[in-house]
């Protein structure tokens, strides 16, 4: 099951979701003669949701009854950010050998090492599917695509040991770190100690630098997160062409070590970082007018175009 959230005569609603069909739960609901509270929260209809299994029952009607599909479903729906406000927005820096020594590092075995975690704030950065991603006025000339597979929390975790970790997702969706390569604030200030550091981080943080979606991929649809292929294209050249097996820190571990001593919450979102294959490591750009779609098998195609910035 793909749920995802949309906008229709100025309403938000839940709908389930398969490419470029979009089939409002509510209606479907009413089809198949199950009774479901309505709201656009789609935690509701995940893992550990309270509509959970009448979801599911839903859905099995409407595999059952195809026909219904074509009059049930939403034309031109604008798909919205399936989570709209996370409580954590938390992201994985170096999950990807090859990413790492085509950024000039060297990457390191897992048992030697921890995972990088930044953060977005997400009531700012955060993008949906078809959305326009502003350049930056203030550094507008280093920006920088980044596929990756989002973790969608479903019920709270602490402590978690990698074995169960996998429990406490709701589901998993795809995620566009939009990065500033080339941020930097105050070009003649006295350079510091920590100077690079920051400048990396501020990079991350530009308004709408993190579209997500087009939905949310429930466990049962993406059995294996660490087989899932993934690639990403700027006006149809691919440019990023990878899998998930090929992270260094798979989902489970991410989980495990950030529930460690951060207390993870419904709704969070954790972006599992990116494979190689970014324009930083061979000097390209995005520019006004790219089209940039980042997929992933399983979940979807979550599509954006670039535009100036609109001071």
């Amino acid at each position: 099951m793909k749920l995802c959230r949309f906008e229709q005569n100025g309403q938000a609603h839940a709908g389930f979701f398969d490419d470029e069909t979009v089939i409002p739960l509510d209606a479907a609901a009413s089809a198949a003669g199950e009774s479901l509270a309505v709201t656009e929260d789609l935690l509701a209809f995940l893992p550990n949701g309270e509509g959970r299994q009448a979801a599911l029952r839903v859905e099995a009607w409407l595999r059952s009854n195809p026909g219904a599909v074509a009059g049930l479903a939403v034309v031109d729906a604008e798909i919205l950010t399936p989570i709209p406000r996370p409580n954590k927005l938390l992201l994985l820096a170096g999950n990807y050998a090859k990413h790492i020594e085509e950024s000039g590092g060297i990457a390191v075995e897992r048992a030697r090492t921890f995972p990088y975690v930044f953060m977005k704030p997400p009531s700012t950065t955060l993008n949906r599917h078809g959305g326009d991603i502003p350049i930056p006025a203030v550094s507008p000339d280093n920006i920088d695509w980044e596929c990756e597979l989002g973790i969608v929390i479903g019920k709270r975790a602490k402590g978690v040991s990698e074995a169960e970790a996998l429990e406490f997702v709701a589901g998993y969706t795809v995620v566009n770190d939009i990065s500033d390569r080339g941020f930097r604030p105050n070009p003649n200030r006295e350079e510091r100690e920590r100077d690079q550091f920051f400048d990396w981080q501020h990079g991350k943080w530009h308004d709408g630098s993190c579209p997500v979606g087009p939905c949310i991929a429930c466990p049962e649809t993406v059995p294996d997160p660490q087989a899932l292929p993934l690639k990403l294209t700027v006006n149809g050249e691919v440019h990023q062409d990878a899998s998930t097996a090929m992270q260094i820190f798979p989902v489970a571990a991410v989980i495990e070590f950030v529930s460690a001593f951060v207390t993870l919450e419904p709704g969070d979102i954790i972006s599992t970082g990116t494979a190689a294959g970014v324009g930083h490591a061979k000097g390209v750009y995005l520019k006004p007018g790219d089209v940039v779609e980042a997929s992933i098998d399983g979940i979807g195609t979550l599509m954006n175009t670039m535009v100036k910035e609109d001071n």
